[in-house]
């Protein structure tokens, strides 16, 4: 099947040729800040954490969220999902690869990342994300083709792809979990120091990750001929409403505990987000315009004359995707780190070589989520293909 990869319009080279340009011009920016350090990042001893990592937290999610379609389908039999459970799959394989190279991007010396492996310590929750996010996207992927292989054949998958399959659901939640237990472990930073940091994490997953999915259901349609079927995207927009509506509920649940109990060191990262602390008000309109993106985006989702109009879903998803892209990216790493534990205010911006290492990143993302999905849909459009077996 990887022969369909490289065989494709002149529209689909182009959009090759764009991405892998935007690759490019990223690792170049990579090269230099390889040899120059983070003196050429906005990175400080104060705040050692920043878009990178950011970006590497919110892409776990989006990985995790394929348990949202392999979940019903699998294990509750629920045969829409059969449809698009392959582009659910390729689409966390993608966002696995994303992550980690953001991970690899972020660390100064990157040959020494091979000392997870070499020298590994299972007290640290670094060990274990390396190990479960390499773990889930060779799990995604091998499901992913073997399943399509089968489709393309006419024939059951192999019955150890459902054995697989039922294996990546607690692997997925695994993964997020992990990642927010780096954060929440660090008793220092009072912000992430809270045990619904998982939940949190997990909540926002199951909502931006079937918002991507979605838009990326409506692209495939418009692009190619084949149909993920109305009723899958209504049930994947229902998905993404409930789990952002309980996501904002736990937000709100920090904010009560925190002011509430009169905590000055759990209250100063929220007011520094919301309102700004001492001049510094950075991230206010960040964090204001991704709260007024999420209710939007639910609001939108809860009406059903909304809901059932694609105009009004592609919207409501964008908000959604873009306020949880904004809440769980640079307004979690900020939160945390710029109000310090010396009661100072350290504040960071990404510089533009950093941003273009961060697009970068994405483009490689991109394009590995292109090849897959060129080669899912080309099978999928084949007359002699079925609905997912």
């Amino acid at each position: 099947m990887l022969e369909k990869a490289i065989i494709g319009s002149k529209k689909y080279y182009a959009w090759l040729a764009l991405v892998l340009a935007v690759a490019g011009a990223g690792f170049c920016c990579y090269l230099y800040q390889l040899v120059t350090g983070s003196e050429s990042s906005g990175l400080s001893r104060s705040f050692p954490w920043g878009v990178l990592i950011a970006n590497y937290t919110f892409m776990v999610g989006v990985a995790a969220s394929a348990v949202m379609v392999v979940l019903p389908y699998y294990l509750h039999n629920y045969k829409e999902f059969g449809r698009i459970t392959v582009l659910g799959e390729f689409t966390a394989v993608a966002a696995v690869a994303t992550a980690m190279l953001f991970i690899m991007a972020d660390i100064g010396r990157p040959e020494r990342a091979f000392n997870l492996a070499l020298y590994p310590t299972p007290r640290s929750p670094f060990f274990w994300n390396m190990v479960l996010l390499g773990g889930y996207m060779m799990i995604n992927l091998v499901v992913g083709w073997f399943a399509l292989d089968a489709e393309r054949n006419s024939v059951p998958a192999p019955p150890w792809v459902r054995i697989l399959s039922y294996i990546s659901i607690p692997w997925a939640v695994s993964i997020h979990t992990m990642t927010s237990f780096v954060y929440s472990g660090l008793a220092a930073r009072p912000f992430w120091h809270t045990a619904i940091m998982g939940p949190r994490f997990l909540a926002t997953a199951f909502a931006a990750g079937p918002a991507l999915l979605i838009v990326l259901c409506m692209i495939v349609r418009r692009i190619s001929t084949f149909d993920p079927g109305r009723e899958t995207i209504q049930k994947l927009a229902i998905i993404v409403c409930y789990a952002m509506i309980v996501n904002i509920f736990f937000i709100l649940m920090e904010v009560f505990s925190a002011f509430y109990s009169g905590m000055h060191s759990h209250a100063a990262p929220i007011k520094y987000l919301w309102v700004g602390v001492e001049g510094h008000r950075a991230m206010v309109p960040y964090m204001w315009g991704s709260a007024i993106m999420g209710v939007a985006g639910v609001l939108l989702l809860l009406i059903p004359r909304y809901r059932l109009q694609e105009a009004w879903l592609a919207l409501a998803c964008v908000l959604i995707f873009i306020s949880t892209w904004i809440d769980k990216g640079m307004c979690l790493i900020a939160g945390g780190l710029a109000p310090t534990p010396f009661e100072t205010i350290s504040d960071y911006a990404p510089t533009a070589q950093e941003t273009v290492i961060t697009l970068g990143v994405y483009a490689i993302g991109v394009l590995i989520l292109t090849v897959l999905y060129k080669i899912a849909l080309s099978v999928k459009s084949e007359p002699a293909a079925a609905v997912h077996p």
